[in-house]
């Protein structure tokens, strides 16, 4: 049987209980990046732009904060959709990354990168081509709108763990 506990993010966030410690992992769906929509710095990202790294890399790291000394778990499915960059990860122990999610002080998510093709526009780029390096759980994304809207915590396999799709 399939148990999983989900919580959706929202604008104005309700407070959420504390859980007991537990050793399952934590797992999130989000958009790490949406199309057509501009950043903080005016780049804004077309859609395909992810296509090729996507074709190209087989896995990326999950970091908190963009810090690549602390890898907080793994991407398990990174997508392009009609709206985005569509992210379902998992956070692999708990630790500060996974209770401040679980409080909701921290739903951003971003990602680094390098702009292999790309325009110029008035006030920023098009991104048209896009390398991925890792995707990050951050405080304030550079796209406001990128943020986690999924999240479960599973049951451990042995007591018929669960999935953030089913």
């Amino acid at each position: 049987m399939t148990t999983a506990t989900w919580a959706t993010m929202s604008v104005r966030p309700e407070p959420v209980e504390p859980r007991a410690p537990n050793t399952a992992p934590l797992r999130f769906a989000g958009y790490a990046a949406l199309f057509d929509v501009a950043d903080a710095a005016g780049d804004v990202i077309r859609k395909g732009a992810f296509s090729r790294t996507l074709a190209e890399r087989a896995e990326l790291p999950l970091l908190w904060q963009h810090d690549p000394a602390r890898r907080i778990g793994r991407i398990e499915t990174l997508t392009e959709d009609e709206r985005g960059l569509r992210v379902i990860a998992r956070i692999e122990s708990a630790g500060r990354a996974g209770a401040e999610l679980l409080r909701r002080a921290v739903s951003g998510l971003s990602f680094g990168y390098r702009a292999r093709q790309y325009r110029r526009l008035p006030k920023g780029r098009l991104l048209e081509d896009i390398e991925l390096f890792e995707v990050s759980l951050v405080t304030h994304p550079l796209q406001h709108g990128a943020r986690v809207h999924l999240i479960g915590q599973r049951s451990s396999p042995a007591r018929g763990g669960g999935s953030p799709q089913g």
